[in-house]
């Protein structure tokens, strides 16, 4: 069983997702220079940065990025997309993604699940939730066939599932306390401070939250790849 992993920028870790999935994940950067293949292993994460989804010329490895995940997409291969990601999985499967008319969306924010997400297999199990926000691009409309799992304001589209078994999910389940501080750091905000200390008093719920959500997607990566998941140390 193995997750390939595309990082865009080294302050865009993993985060809790390495700690929560284990030694499974291949990350690929590309940033320095390593190519994004055309194919997933069993499963793919395509994680977040500071770029536009857009961008080709800032970061000539997006069209790449966005033909992996269509043909993830379409294979079937469970795919995470996390805020960056997301934005390319829906350009890559033909939805739209725009510059946020309400400004940025940063710090610990309420999502909100939509019906479909209670027979959902990564979102059952999440209500009224907070998560991790640091995004000014929006999803503005869906790829043709997904489904909106959850919900939020100002933004509304802040979750999706497209065909079999891929996900978009426009905040940021895999960040840490560490890295939202690193980057309050290095955007230079005002209210950082408020902002990190909000996210640091946020950690236990957002780990409740957003743990069993990787765990689902790991079983998902496992029966797909036929293999037997090993629990990571710590995980139930």
């Amino acid at each position: 069983m193995r997750i390939t992993v595309i990082e865009h920028e080294a302050d865009a870790t993993l985060g809790y997702l390495g700690d929560w999935l284990g030694p499974v994940c291949d990350v690929v950067r590309p940033y320095l220079g390593e190519e994004v293949p055309e194919r997933a292993a069993d499963g793919l994460i395509v994680l977040g940065g500071e770029t536009a989804a857009w961008e080709d010329d800032r970061c000539p490895w997006l069209p790449a990025t966005r033909d992996l995940l269509a043909r993830s997409v379409e294979d079937g291969t469970p795919t995470l997309a996390i805020c960056l990601g997301a934005q390319l999985m829906t350009l890559a499967c033909g939805g739209t993604v725009e510059r946020g008319g309400e400004g940025l969306e940063v710090g610990v924010c309420e999502v909100v699940a939509l019906p479909a997400a209670a027979a959902d297999p990564l979102l059952s199990g999440v209500s009224t939730a907070v998560a991790v926000q640091f995004h000014q691009d929006v999803i503005a409309q869906l790829p043709d066939g997904a489904v909106p799992l959850m919900t939020g304001t100002p933004y509304p589209n802040q979750a999706y599932r497209l065909g079999t078994a891929a996900w978009a999910v426009q905040f940021h389940p895999e960040a840490t306390p560490e890295i939202f501080t690193s980057w309050t750091t290095a955007s230079g905000l005002g209210a950082a401070g408020e902002l990190n200390a909000a996210v640091g008093a946020a950690e236990e719920a957002l780990i409740a939250t957003w743990r069993p959500l990787a765990e689902a997607f790991g079983r998902l990566v496992a029966d797909r790849a036929g293999a037997d998941l090993e629990p990571v140390q710590g995980m139930s």
